[in-house]
């Protein structure tokens, strides 16, 4: 198995309140299952807002077979995470997941 970085790009159509904004990221911190930290040492924040506007990234990390199966789960587990915090798929629509680090074992 391979750990992936895959970054998601999307956009909230309704606002994300701060508490929910805690859930969401509650909610995607079990997608990085051996604790790798990837991107911690260049500080990147697994949900990430660009200023002044409802788009953000979601950096998630996961095992996979290779690069689809990776881009699919992360594909996933954003959109279980989205859902549970009350944000269905036609609110925030998520654009093409991208690899964006690999560590293979």
């Amino acid at each position: 198995m391979t750990v992936y970085v895959v970054t998601i790009p999307g956009t909230f159509l309704k606002e994300l309140s701060p508490s929910a904004r805690t859930e969401l990221v509650r909610a995607l911190r079990p997608a990085d299952p051996r604790t790798t930290e990837f991107g911690a040492a260049e500080d990147l924040d697994i949900l990430t807002f660009y200023p002044d506007s409802p788009a953000f990234s979601l950096r998630l990390e996961v095992e996979a077979h290779d690069n689809a199966s990776a881009e699919a789960k992360a594909r996933e587990l954003a959109t279980d995470a989205l859902r549970s915090v009350g944000f269905p798929e036609e609110e925030v629509p998520l654009g093409q997941p991208v690899i964006t680090g690999i560590d293979a074992e």
